[in-house]
């Protein structure tokens, strides 16, 4: 009988360092794998034929190897790029190479029979845009900020008339500069005098601003809920932009809020965002801003105080456990 945890993910991933820890306190077998380490590291032989309909074969990590039938849940987190294995080549080698290793092992990878996902990785694609989320949101009948997409800065400043305030956010994160070092962007009040023409250049995300006293995690496991409240300690729009460090408290409300959260379709482990609002506004319902990154760190496995920057983590094989040294 399959029992083997597969999990996908890149080498620094404290979330999934977690994880795997209870696996293997639970001698549940583990094998993990970043498909980026595709080569001398990484090998696989996979076949599938008349007398053998579904994908079968060996998968051989520096530490571990498992047989696909073996495999009984994929642990699908953060695996790295194909395209970070391959920079080294010219542009139409590294093209070809990284499509072929994502349709070939990423194909197997991702359609592995009777195995369980959390989640998918199509279902993370298709939540992973927040126009989806906050559309998604509104049918369940989640109240969400007034939310406007433009390029057009007449539209932002109609937009901020009809508000107090008004925030902007992007839509993903900003991704690493010429040095390797990723930056970030904040959620932030911004002013619309500010804007210019430069604002057509690409698509924009503003919202109303929602008074708040601080920030739901929301985590959910098949049908249970699972909620921690966060306050930025200074009060700010948005607590990440700190030193990181947080110190978050179970929250058992709003049940209605929870509730509907857990009927998001498609994914196994769905992770949100709501708004504690404050004391006046508390009439109203709490309001989902937008889906976090469907496997945050920030959402379960965070003690109190620790930071929530994760670099320096290692993978060492004893971590593993399971399958075959």
């Amino acid at each position: 009988m399959a029992s083997t945890v597969l999990v996908v993910t890149a080498l620094e991933d404290f979330t999934a360092d977690k994880v795997i820890t209870a696996l293997n306190e639970r001698e549940v077998p583990v094998v993990r794998v970043d498909p980026a380490d595709i080569g001398p590291s990484l090998t696989f032989g996979f076949r599938i034929g008349q007398d053998s309909p579904t994908w079968g074969g060996r998968l051989r990590t520096a530490s571990r190897e498992v047989e696909l039938g073996e495999v009984a849940a994929v642990y699908y987190r953060r695996p790295t790029p194909y395209a970070a294995r391959y920079q080294h080549l010219p542009v139409q080698q590294r093209d070809f190479c990284v499509a072929e290793a994502r349709h070939g092992l990423g194909g197997v990878l991702n359609h592995l029979h009777g195995a369980t996902y959390v989640n998918h990785p199509a279902a993370v694609t298709r939540a992973d845009f927040k126009p989806v989320q906050l559309a998604r949101f509104a049918e369940l009948g989640l109240t969400i900020p007034p939310t406007l997409v433009t390029n057009d800065v007449e539209q932002v400043r109609k937009f901020a008339a009809e508000h107090e305030h008004i925030i902007y956010k992007p839509f993903r994160g900003l991704p690493a500069g010429e040095d390797g070092h990723a930056g970030a962007i904040w959620a932030q009040r911004v002013n619309p005098d500010s804007f210019d023409d430069s604002l057509v250049v690409t698509a924009h995300l503003f919202q109303a601003e929602i008074p708040k006293t601080g920030d739901v995690r929301v985590t959910v496991v098949g049908r249970r809920v699972f909620a921690q409240q966060i306050a930025a300690p200074d009060g700010a729009l948005d607590w990440r932009r700190g030193d990181g460090r947080v110190d978050p408290r179970p929250d058992h409300g709003p049940g209605t809020d929870r509730g509907r959260a857990a009927q998001l379709p498609g994914l196994v482990r769905p992770g949100l965002r709501l708004l504690r609002l404050r004391p006046d506004r508390r009439r109203r319902r709490s309001r989902a801003l937008d889906r976090d990154r469907v496997q945050s760190e920030r959402t379960v496995g965070l003690a109190p105080g620790r930071r929530a920057d994760h670099r320096g983590v290692r993978r060492h094989p004893e971590r593993e456990g399971g399958g075959r040294p």
